[in-house]
Protein backbone atom coordinates (compact mmCIF):
# COMPACT_ATOMS: atom_id res chain seq x y z
CA UNK A 1 0.00 0.00 0.00
CA UNK A 2 0.89 3.60 -0.63
CA UNK A 3 0.84 6.75 1.40
CA UNK A 4 -2.50 8.76 1.26
CA UNK A 5 -2.62 10.95 -1.54
CA UNK A 6 -2.09 14.64 -0.26
CA UNK A 7 -4.50 15.74 -3.29
CA UNK A 8 -7.11 13.51 -1.74
CA UNK A 9 -6.60 14.00 2.18
CA UNK A 10 -7.35 18.04 2.45
CA UNK A 11 -10.70 17.58 4.34
CA UNK A 12 -10.95 14.95 7.67
CA UNK A 13 -13.35 11.74 6.98
CA UNK A 14 -16.95 12.10 8.77
CA UNK A 15 -16.76 9.05 11.35
CA UNK A 16 -19.58 7.23 12.17
CA UNK A 17 -18.31 6.72 15.08
CA UNK A 18 -15.42 8.36 17.46
CA UNK A 19 -11.98 6.68 16.59
CA UNK A 20 -10.03 5.49 19.68
CA UNK A 21 -6.07 6.54 20.11
CA UNK A 22 -5.75 2.54 19.60
CA UNK A 23 -7.41 2.53 16.16
CA UNK A 24 -4.53 3.65 13.59
CA UNK A 25 -5.63 5.44 10.40
CA UNK A 26 -6.66 3.71 6.94
CA UNK A 27 -3.30 3.07 5.15
CA UNK A 28 -4.94 3.43 2.24
CA UNK A 29 -7.94 5.67 2.64
CA UNK A 30 -11.67 6.01 0.81
CA UNK A 31 -10.16 9.45 -0.73
CA UNK A 32 -6.96 7.52 -1.70
CA UNK A 33 -8.42 4.39 -3.60
CA UNK A 34 -11.51 6.25 -5.27
CA UNK A 35 -8.50 8.70 -6.66
CA UNK A 36 -6.16 5.84 -7.49
CA UNK A 37 -9.20 3.94 -9.37
CA UNK A 38 -10.18 7.17 -11.30
CA UNK A 39 -6.68 8.36 -11.76
CA UNK A 40 -5.46 4.99 -12.64
CA UNK A 41 -8.55 4.17 -15.34
CA UNK A 42 -8.24 7.39 -17.25
CA UNK A 43 -3.97 6.93 -17.64
CA UNK A 44 -4.49 3.29 -18.65
CA UNK A 45 -7.28 4.57 -21.26
CA UNK A 46 -4.28 6.97 -22.65
CA UNK A 47 -1.94 4.64 -22.76
CA UNK A 48 -3.78 1.98 -24.64
CA UNK A 49 -5.86 4.71 -27.12
CA UNK A 50 -3.22 4.80 -29.63
CA UNK A 51 -2.82 1.56 -30.66
CA UNK A 52 -6.27 0.14 -30.19
CA UNK A 53 -7.42 -2.48 -32.62
CA UNK A 54 -3.80 -3.58 -33.28
CA UNK A 55 -2.51 -7.07 -32.69
CA UNK A 56 0.55 -7.63 -30.01
CA UNK A 57 2.60 -8.19 -33.60
CA UNK A 58 1.43 -5.09 -34.60
CA UNK A 59 2.36 -3.17 -32.01
CA UNK A 60 5.64 -4.31 -31.80
CA UNK A 61 6.89 -3.95 -35.15
CA UNK A 62 5.17 -0.71 -35.27
CA UNK A 63 6.96 0.76 -31.81
CA UNK A 64 10.23 -1.08 -32.33
CA UNK A 65 9.01 -2.72 -28.83
CA UNK A 66 6.64 -2.85 -26.37
CA UNK A 67 4.66 0.06 -25.56
CA UNK A 68 6.02 1.06 -21.96
CA UNK A 69 4.31 4.62 -21.81
CA UNK A 70 2.57 7.28 -23.68
CA UNK A 71 3.18 7.44 -27.48
CA UNK A 72 1.75 8.82 -30.42
CA UNK A 73 -0.89 8.17 -33.18
CA UNK A 74 -0.25 4.99 -34.84
CA UNK A 75 -0.67 7.15 -38.04
CA UNK A 76 1.51 10.25 -36.98
CA UNK A 77 0.32 13.76 -38.27
CA UNK A 78 -2.16 11.94 -40.82
CA UNK A 79 -4.52 11.18 -37.71
CA UNK A 80 -6.70 13.00 -38.95
CA UNK A 81 -7.49 11.32 -42.12
CA UNK A 82 -6.39 8.00 -41.50
CA UNK A 83 -9.33 6.50 -40.21
CA UNK A 84 -12.57 8.80 -41.53
CA UNK A 85 -14.97 6.99 -39.23
CA UNK A 86 -13.08 7.97 -35.97
CA UNK A 87 -10.79 11.04 -36.68
CA UNK A 88 -9.62 11.35 -33.17
CA UNK A 89 -6.08 11.96 -32.10
CA UNK A 90 -5.18 9.21 -29.98
CA UNK A 91 -2.08 9.10 -28.53
CA UNK A 92 0.49 11.59 -26.95
CA UNK A 93 -1.64 11.68 -23.72
CA UNK A 94 -5.19 11.97 -24.61
CA UNK A 95 -7.81 10.42 -22.90
CA UNK A 96 -10.37 8.73 -25.11
CA UNK A 97 -14.54 8.37 -24.89
CA UNK A 98 -13.64 5.66 -21.54
CA UNK A 99 -13.03 8.59 -19.61
CA UNK A 100 -15.04 10.92 -21.08
CA UNK A 101 -18.32 8.19 -19.98
CA UNK A 102 -16.47 8.09 -16.52
CA UNK A 103 -16.74 11.46 -15.85
CA UNK A 104 -20.10 12.02 -17.13
CA UNK A 105 -21.09 9.34 -14.95
CA UNK A 106 -19.44 11.17 -11.94
CA UNK A 107 -20.91 14.30 -12.93
CA UNK A 108 -24.75 12.26 -12.24
CA UNK A 109 -23.83 11.22 -8.70
CA UNK A 110 -22.81 14.13 -7.97
CA UNK A 111 -25.98 15.81 -9.32
CA UNK A 112 -28.37 12.78 -8.11
CA UNK A 113 -26.34 11.95 -4.67
CA UNK A 114 -28.30 8.82 -4.75
CA UNK A 115 -27.49 5.25 -5.91
CA UNK A 116 -28.29 5.38 -9.70
CA UNK A 117 -30.77 3.42 -12.05
CA UNK A 118 -31.70 3.63 -15.47
CA UNK A 119 -33.84 6.19 -15.31
CA UNK A 120 -30.80 8.41 -14.44
CA UNK A 121 -29.15 7.75 -17.20
CA UNK A 122 -32.03 8.79 -19.32
CA UNK A 123 -32.93 12.00 -16.67
CA UNK A 124 -29.22 13.14 -16.27
CA UNK A 125 -26.62 11.68 -18.29
CA UNK A 126 -27.99 11.94 -21.78
CA UNK A 127 -28.46 15.13 -21.62
CA UNK A 128 -25.32 15.90 -19.83
CA UNK A 129 -23.89 14.44 -23.09
CA UNK A 130 -26.23 16.64 -25.08
CA UNK A 131 -25.95 19.97 -23.99
CA UNK A 132 -22.81 20.64 -22.17
CA UNK A 133 -19.80 21.38 -24.25
CA UNK A 134 -16.54 20.31 -23.02
CA UNK A 135 -12.98 20.16 -23.95
CA UNK A 136 -12.65 16.78 -26.09
CA UNK A 137 -8.87 15.86 -26.20
CA UNK A 138 -9.32 13.74 -28.70
CA UNK A 139 -10.89 16.59 -31.13
CA UNK A 140 -8.23 19.43 -29.63
CA UNK A 141 -11.37 21.66 -29.06
CA UNK A 142 -14.81 22.11 -27.29
CA UNK A 143 -17.47 20.11 -28.15
CA UNK A 144 -20.53 18.26 -26.71
CA UNK A 145 -19.65 14.63 -25.49
CA UNK A 146 -22.22 13.10 -27.82
CA UNK A 147 -19.85 14.56 -31.11
CA UNK A 148 -17.03 12.23 -29.91
CA UNK A 149 -18.73 8.86 -28.02
CA UNK A 150 -19.15 6.29 -30.52
CA UNK A 151 -22.00 3.90 -32.44
CA UNK A 152 -23.05 2.04 -29.02
CA UNK A 153 -22.55 4.85 -27.21
CA UNK A 154 -24.86 7.25 -29.55
CA UNK A 155 -27.60 4.72 -29.19
CA UNK A 156 -27.96 6.54 -25.61
CA UNK A 157 -29.24 9.48 -27.27
CA UNK A 158 -31.26 8.11 -29.66
CA UNK A 159 -32.96 5.61 -28.24
CA UNK A 160 -33.70 7.24 -24.66
CA UNK A 161 -33.86 11.16 -25.98
CA UNK A 162 -35.57 10.03 -29.38
CA UNK A 163 -37.05 6.82 -28.95
CA UNK A 164 -38.30 7.30 -25.98
CA UNK A 165 -37.61 3.80 -24.69
CA UNK A 166 -38.48 2.88 -21.07
CA UNK A 167 -35.03 3.05 -19.73
CA UNK A 168 -35.20 -0.32 -18.10
CA UNK A 169 -35.35 -1.86 -21.48
CA UNK A 170 -33.27 0.71 -23.97
CA UNK A 171 -29.64 -1.34 -23.93
CA UNK A 172 -31.41 -4.58 -25.96
CA UNK A 173 -30.65 -4.63 -29.39
CA UNK A 174 -27.44 -2.50 -29.19
CA UNK A 175 -24.24 -3.79 -30.34
CA UNK A 176 -23.12 -6.21 -28.05
CA UNK A 177 -20.02 -4.90 -26.19
CA UNK A 178 -17.58 -3.31 -23.55
CA UNK A 179 -19.30 -0.18 -24.13
CA UNK A 180 -21.42 0.14 -20.78
CA UNK A 181 -18.76 -2.01 -18.35
CA UNK A 182 -16.05 0.32 -19.87
CA UNK A 183 -17.72 3.81 -17.62
CA UNK A 184 -18.72 2.01 -14.35
CA UNK A 185 -15.64 2.24 -11.67
CA UNK A 186 -17.45 4.91 -10.52
CA UNK A 187 -20.48 2.28 -9.63
CA UNK A 188 -17.92 -0.08 -7.62
CA UNK A 189 -16.54 3.37 -5.82
CA UNK A 190 -19.38 4.41 -4.46
CA UNK A 191 -20.40 0.71 -3.54
CA UNK A 192 -16.64 0.24 -2.50
CA UNK A 193 -16.20 -3.13 -0.43
CA UNK A 194 -19.84 -4.67 -1.34
CA UNK A 195 -19.07 -6.29 -4.35
CA UNK A 196 -22.53 -7.54 -4.41
CA UNK A 197 -24.53 -3.80 -4.23
CA UNK A 198 -22.24 -3.26 -6.85
CA UNK A 199 -23.32 -5.86 -9.18
CA UNK A 200 -26.64 -5.18 -8.86
CA UNK A 201 -26.53 -1.04 -9.14
CA UNK A 202 -24.39 -1.50 -12.51
CA UNK A 203 -26.62 -4.02 -13.83
CA UNK A 204 -29.44 -1.54 -13.55
CA UNK A 205 -27.51 1.22 -14.86
CA UNK A 206 -26.62 -0.52 -18.02
CA UNK A 207 -29.91 -1.82 -18.63
CA UNK A 208 -30.31 1.57 -20.52
CA UNK A 209 -26.78 0.88 -22.51
CA UNK A 210 -26.47 -2.65 -22.79
CA UNK A 211 -28.07 -6.03 -22.76
CA UNK A 212 -27.06 -10.19 -22.82
CA UNK A 213 -23.22 -10.12 -21.84
CA UNK A 214 -22.43 -6.40 -22.04
CA UNK A 215 -25.02 -5.66 -19.19
CA UNK A 216 -23.47 -9.04 -16.98
CA UNK A 217 -19.61 -7.07 -17.89
CA UNK A 218 -20.69 -4.25 -16.34
CA UNK A 219 -22.08 -5.20 -13.47
CA UNK A 220 -19.20 -7.48 -13.01
CA UNK A 221 -16.56 -4.92 -13.59
CA UNK A 222 -18.09 -2.69 -10.82
CA UNK A 223 -18.11 -5.51 -8.47
CA UNK A 224 -14.85 -6.14 -9.37
CA UNK A 225 -13.66 -2.42 -8.32
CA UNK A 226 -15.62 -2.67 -5.04
CA UNK A 227 -13.62 -6.11 -4.02
CA UNK A 228 -10.80 -4.23 -5.40
CA UNK A 229 -11.79 -1.31 -2.83
CA UNK A 230 -12.03 -3.39 0.08
CA UNK A 231 -9.42 -3.19 2.66
CA UNK A 232 -6.72 -5.98 2.36
CA UNK A 233 -7.70 -6.97 -0.91
CA UNK A 234 -5.57 -8.95 -3.66
CA UNK A 235 -5.89 -9.45 -7.19
CA UNK A 236 -7.19 -13.16 -6.13
CA UNK A 237 -9.53 -11.73 -4.24
CA UNK A 238 -11.10 -9.63 -6.71
CA UNK A 239 -11.61 -12.54 -9.15
CA UNK A 240 -13.13 -14.78 -6.62
CA UNK A 241 -15.46 -11.76 -5.91
CA UNK A 242 -16.15 -11.32 -9.79
CA UNK A 243 -16.76 -15.36 -9.68
CA UNK A 244 -19.34 -15.40 -7.34
CA UNK A 245 -21.27 -13.39 -9.14
CA UNK A 246 -20.70 -13.64 -12.89
CA UNK A 247 -23.20 -15.40 -14.76
CA UNK A 248 -23.00 -17.81 -17.73
CA UNK A 249 -20.54 -16.88 -20.31
CA UNK A 250 -18.87 -13.94 -18.32
CA UNK A 251 -18.27 -15.99 -15.02
CA UNK A 252 -16.69 -19.11 -17.39
CA UNK A 253 -14.45 -16.51 -19.94
CA UNK A 254 -13.21 -15.23 -16.17
CA UNK A 255 -12.68 -18.53 -14.75
CA UNK A 256 -10.53 -19.77 -17.95
CA UNK A 257 -9.14 -16.57 -18.39
CA UNK A 258 -7.36 -16.29 -15.03
CA UNK A 259 -6.76 -20.23 -14.70
CA UNK A 260 -3.87 -19.34 -17.45
CA UNK A 261 -3.27 -16.38 -15.88
CA UNK A 262 -1.78 -17.90 -12.86
CA UNK A 263 1.31 -19.64 -14.78
CA UNK A 264 2.48 -16.17 -15.71
CA UNK A 265 4.26 -13.63 -14.05
CA UNK A 266 5.17 -11.12 -16.91
CA UNK A 267 2.87 -9.93 -19.63
CA UNK A 268 5.06 -10.81 -22.51
CA UNK A 269 4.63 -14.77 -22.19
CA UNK A 270 1.00 -14.24 -21.29
CA UNK A 271 -0.12 -12.43 -24.39
CA UNK A 272 -0.53 -15.41 -26.42
CA UNK A 273 -1.92 -17.80 -24.00
CA UNK A 274 -4.84 -14.99 -22.79
CA UNK A 275 -5.64 -14.32 -26.25
CA UNK A 276 -6.04 -18.24 -27.13
CA UNK A 277 -8.07 -18.98 -23.71
CA UNK A 278 -10.58 -16.29 -24.18
CA UNK A 279 -11.20 -16.96 -27.98
CA UNK A 280 -13.64 -19.14 -27.57
CA UNK A 281 -15.96 -16.87 -25.41
CA UNK A 282 -15.10 -13.66 -28.11
CA UNK A 283 -17.41 -13.46 -30.66
CA UNK A 284 -15.25 -10.53 -32.72
CA UNK A 285 -13.07 -12.74 -33.87
CA UNK A 286 -9.21 -12.93 -34.74
CA UNK A 287 -9.35 -9.81 -37.08
CA UNK A 288 -10.54 -7.04 -34.25
CA UNK A 289 -10.83 -4.10 -37.01
CA UNK A 290 -12.94 -6.89 -39.39
CA UNK A 291 -15.23 -8.59 -36.82
CA UNK A 292 -16.90 -11.63 -37.61
CA UNK A 293 -20.72 -12.16 -38.79
CA UNK A 294 -21.42 -13.24 -35.21
CA UNK A 295 -20.31 -10.57 -33.57
CA UNK A 296 -21.05 -8.63 -30.70
CA UNK A 297 -24.65 -10.42 -30.84
CA UNK A 298 -26.70 -11.15 -27.35
CA UNK A 299 -25.82 -14.79 -26.37
CA UNK A 300 -25.18 -16.66 -22.90
CA UNK A 301 -22.35 -18.58 -24.61
CA UNK A 302 -19.95 -15.61 -24.95
CA UNK A 303 -18.78 -12.63 -23.00
CA UNK A 304 -16.95 -9.74 -23.87
CA UNK A 305 -13.11 -9.93 -24.09
CA UNK A 306 -11.81 -6.88 -21.92
CA UNK A 307 -13.03 -8.02 -18.62
CA UNK A 308 -11.36 -11.16 -18.50
CA UNK A 309 -8.27 -9.78 -20.21
CA UNK A 310 -7.76 -7.02 -17.50
CA UNK A 311 -8.43 -9.17 -14.75
CA UNK A 312 -5.72 -11.85 -16.13
CA UNK A 313 -3.24 -8.70 -16.32
CA UNK A 314 -3.84 -7.68 -12.63
CA UNK A 315 -3.38 -11.42 -12.00
CA UNK A 316 0.02 -11.85 -13.68
CA UNK A 317 1.25 -8.10 -12.40
CA UNK A 318 0.87 -9.37 -8.99
CA UNK A 319 -1.38 -5.90 -8.89
CA UNK A 320 1.14 -3.98 -9.91
CA UNK A 321 -0.68 -0.75 -11.42
CA UNK A 322 2.60 -0.27 -14.14
CA UNK A 323 2.38 -3.55 -15.29
CA UNK A 324 -1.05 -4.41 -15.27
CA UNK A 325 -1.81 -1.29 -17.49
CA UNK A 326 1.51 -2.13 -20.03
CA UNK A 327 0.65 -5.77 -20.16
CA UNK A 328 -3.34 -4.89 -21.26
CA UNK A 329 -2.06 -2.15 -23.41
CA UNK A 330 0.53 -4.19 -25.23
CA UNK A 331 -2.60 -6.99 -25.86
CA UNK A 332 -4.07 -5.13 -28.18
CA UNK A 333 -7.68 -5.00 -30.07
CA UNK A 334 -9.83 -2.97 -28.00
CA UNK A 335 -6.57 -1.86 -25.04
CA UNK A 336 -7.91 1.86 -24.11
CA UNK A 337 -10.92 0.12 -22.71
CA UNK A 338 -8.98 -3.60 -21.27
CA UNK A 339 -6.56 -0.73 -19.92
CA UNK A 340 -8.85 1.51 -18.12
CA UNK A 341 -10.24 -1.54 -16.15
CA UNK A 342 -6.86 -2.96 -15.30
CA UNK A 343 -5.84 0.62 -14.57
CA UNK A 344 -8.96 1.27 -11.62
CA UNK A 345 -8.58 -2.26 -10.54
CA UNK A 346 -4.83 -1.92 -9.52
CA UNK A 347 -5.43 1.89 -8.80
CA UNK A 348 -8.33 1.00 -5.92
CA UNK A 349 -5.80 -2.13 -5.17
CA UNK A 350 -3.94 0.54 -3.75
CA UNK A 351 -0.88 0.39 -6.60
CA UNK A 352 0.87 3.88 -7.09
CA UNK A 353 -0.15 5.38 -10.79
CA UNK A 354 3.56 6.74 -11.84
CA UNK A 355 3.20 10.38 -11.37
CA UNK A 356 5.05 10.96 -14.61
CA UNK A 357 2.17 9.24 -16.59
CA UNK A 358 -0.58 10.90 -14.75
CA UNK A 359 0.81 14.64 -14.99
CA UNK A 360 1.54 14.02 -18.56
CA UNK A 361 -1.99 12.57 -19.32
CA UNK A 362 -3.79 15.33 -17.47
CA UNK A 363 -1.71 18.39 -18.91
CA UNK A 364 -2.14 16.56 -22.36
CA UNK A 365 -5.68 15.76 -22.06
CA UNK A 366 -5.87 19.52 -20.84
CA UNK A 367 -8.37 17.79 -17.79
CA UNK A 368 -7.98 17.71 -14.11
CA UNK A 369 -7.64 13.96 -13.58
CA UNK A 370 -8.63 14.57 -9.36
CA UNK A 371 -11.12 16.54 -9.38
CA UNK A 372 -13.62 13.80 -10.57
CA UNK A 373 -12.28 11.73 -7.56
CA UNK A 374 -12.81 14.58 -5.01
CA UNK A 375 -16.54 14.89 -6.07
CA UNK A 376 -17.04 11.35 -5.98
CA UNK A 377 -15.50 10.83 -2.75
CA UNK A 378 -17.65 13.39 -1.34
CA UNK A 379 -21.03 11.57 -2.72
CA UNK A 380 -19.84 8.42 -1.91
CA UNK A 381 -19.84 9.46 1.48
CA UNK A 382 -23.30 10.76 1.71
CA UNK A 383 -24.50 8.47 0.24
CA UNK A 384 -23.46 5.54 2.95
CA UNK A 385 -25.10 7.56 5.17
CA UNK A 386 -28.32 7.74 3.76
CA UNK A 387 -27.23 3.62 3.53
CA UNK A 388 -27.16 3.50 7.21
CA UNK A 389 -30.16 5.77 8.00
CA UNK A 390 -32.03 3.61 5.67
CA UNK A 391 -30.74 0.38 7.13
CA UNK A 392 -31.52 1.60 10.66
CA UNK A 393 -35.14 2.51 9.69
CA UNK A 394 -35.85 -0.67 8.11
CA UNK A 395 -34.01 -2.21 11.24
CA UNK A 396 -36.14 -1.04 13.71
CA UNK A 397 -39.38 -1.60 11.27
CA UNK A 398 -38.41 -5.44 10.99
CA UNK A 399 -38.10 -5.62 14.45
CA UNK A 400 -41.47 -4.44 15.47
CA UNK A 401 -42.84 -6.84 12.95
CA UNK A 402 -40.83 -9.78 14.83
CA UNK A 403 -41.83 -8.46 18.35
CA UNK A 404 -39.70 -9.74 21.23
CA UNK A 405 -37.70 -12.50 21.44
CA UNK A 406 -39.85 -15.40 22.55
CA UNK A 407 -43.40 -13.19 22.25
CA UNK A 408 -46.25 -13.94 19.63
CA UNK A 409 -44.05 -13.10 16.31
CA UNK A 410 -42.15 -15.60 16.65
CA UNK A 411 -41.81 -19.79 16.68
CA UNK A 412 -39.71 -22.40 17.60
Amino acid sequence: MTPKNPETTTEAEPETTPRTEAEPEPEYSLADRITGALVGAAVGDALGGPVEGYSPDQILQRHAGRVHGIVGPWNGDSWRTARPIAPYHKGDGHVTDDTLMTHALIRVYDRVKDHLDAYAIADHLVPDLMTNPRWIPELEAEALPLHRIFLAEKWLVTRLHYGHVDPREAGVGNIVNCGAAMYMAPVGLVNAADPRAAYTEALDIAAAHQSSYGREAAGVFAAAVAAAATPGATPDSVVAACLSLAKDGTRTAIEQVCEVAARYTDFESALRPLREAVSPYDTVGPDYRAPSLGARRPSRLHAIEELPVALAMLLVAGGDYRQAVLGSVNYGRDCDSTATMAGALSGALGSPVPEDWSKAVAEASRLDLWEPARALTAVTRQIFEQDVRRRRTHEAAFASLEGPIGGPGCSD
